[in-house]
């Protein structure tokens, strides 16, 4: 080990305080967090969504079909991320790389922000088409800005352990998602630039704090000099080859396997549930741009409160209990949601869903260090990484399809949309609590 990396490790003897996490490495690291989660708010959660509705929602069905297309938008960006995340995670564990990759497709986000910035400016460019020009680019700048700050997450998560010892990782991974969730408070300043309408002048200055605050991660962080044994070269998709032994040794990591399943389905619900709660919070509830701004600060506090809550929570009761408390919370929220008859109950229901999403990344990212072996840990992110972005194809995909097929009816399209995520967490807490997990042999 070298001395910069046991500069980096805190003592394994002490609890983790203050002063270690204002370390330049751990700061660093989780200043990305609060840039990428400026992308996640301002262009997945409100401004992408708005902008479809008032481009599209003319009428109570197209409303509904706007909720189609942001579900099929983000399914898509799924897509190339179920294909590729394996490979990434079999990178990681090849070239011990973490750090370069990360900055590449940071910065292939950031270029598709802003490009969907200038894309929706373009109006001129909208002659006869059915679809506006400069509706459809903006779609598939989404698609690909979605991806790539997807793949930047598979690289960021596998950075944690070497950031503290195995007891400190909880605080750890609170410390970086309460960081990240206050980058949604400087996020959701550029509403004042935007007002309740014209949601597409959001993108550019988006991307602007994406990079502003994505540049300690790449100039002050320094990856140390890696040793790999490559006894030959091989492809990049080779990985799929050891993807698929992966695989085949089910019994060997059964718990994790097991686990994978549980993280499924309760990430289906959750990450569905957020994509589509700004438009379901206007079409449905009844909410105004401002309101529901308002809203998700409130919410947004309650993802920094319970992630930072959650660190000591997993410390206290174990990663197990912590998910299973999770669960729960999602599935209480979700009622609340599906049955909200005014503004108050989906006040309730959105600020469950913060503590729900921020506890979410604590727990699970710590039960999968827990679980993994070290030597394929890269491989086991990539594979997370892979069961949750399937999970992001098929939730948003049923809730598109339940919204298209009854657009007819309005709101109830989207009330049954919602409620289908309440199966699906249903079934991803029943896996988690029949399971006897066991951790590895490291």
């Amino acid at each position: 080990m070298s001395k910069l990396e046991k500069n980096m490790l805190p003592s394994k003897k002490k609890f983790i305080t203050l002063p270690v996490y204002l370390t330049l490495p751990i700061v660093s690291w989780a200043l990305y967090d609060f840039a990428n989660t400026i992308f996640s708010s301002n262009i997945s959660t409100i401004f992408f969504p708005f902008y479809l509705e008032e481009t599209v929602g003319s009428s109570e069905a197209m409303k509904q079909l706007a909720s189609t297309f942001i579900s099929y938008a983000n399914a898509l960006a799924s897509v190339f991320l179920v294909i590729f995340s394996p490979l990434y995670g079999t990178m990681i564990d090849r070239t011990k790389r973490k750090k370069k990759p990360l900055v590449y497709f940071a910065l292939g986000s950031i270029i598709c922000t802003f490009g969907m910035g200038v894309a929706a400016y373009q109006k001129q460019w909208d002659h006869a088409t059915t679809l506006p020009l400069s509706l459809i680019l903006v779609v598939i700048l989404f698609v690909l800005a979605k991806f790539f700050f997807q793949s930047s997450l598979v690289f960021y998560d596998s950075m944690m352990p070497d950031l503290g010892s195995k007891e400190q990782m909880p605080l750890i991974s609170g410390f970086g998602v309460a960081i990240g969730y206050f980058g949604t408070l400087v996020g959701l300043s550029v509403y004042f630039f935007v007002g309740d309408h014209d949601f597409h002048r959001a993108f550019i200055p988006t991307a602007i704090l994406y990079l502003l605050f994505s540049l300690p991660i790449i100039f002050l962080v320094k990856e140390p000099p890696q040793h790999v044994d490559v006894k030959e070269k091989q492809s990049f998709f080779s990985g799929y080859k050891e993807i698929y032994q992966t695989f085949q040794e089910m019994r060997a990591f059964r718990s994790i396997f097991l686990f994978m399943i549980t993280y499924f389905f309760i990430n289906d619900a959750i990450a569905t549930a957020i994509a589509m709660m700004a438009v379901y919070a206007k079409a449905v509830i009844g909410f105004t741009t401002s309101g529901f701004i308002l809203l998700y600060l409130i919410s947004t506090v309650a993802s920094i409160i319970g992630a930072f809550v959650f660190g000591y929570v997993v410390k206290k009761f174990t990663s197990r209990h912590a998910v299973t408390m999770v669960g729960v919370i999602l599935v209480v929220a979700l009622i609340f949601a599906v049955t909200a008859n005014g503004v108050p109950m989906f006040w309730v229901a959105g600020s469950l869903f913060g503590v729900s999403l921020g506890s979410m990344w604590v727990a699970t990212r710590t039960f999968i260090i827990e679980l993994s072996p070290e030597n394929k840990r890269g491989q086991f992110f990539g594979l997370f990484a892979f069961s949750g972005k399937l999970s992001a194809i098929v939730g948003p995909l049923l809730y598109g399809t339940i919204t298209w097929a009854l657009k007819d009816y309005g709101a109830l399209a989207s009330r049954i949309a919602l409620a289908s995520l309440l199966l699906l967490a249903g079934i991803g807490l029943w896996v988690h609590l029949k399971t006897r997990y066991e951790s590895v042999q490291k």
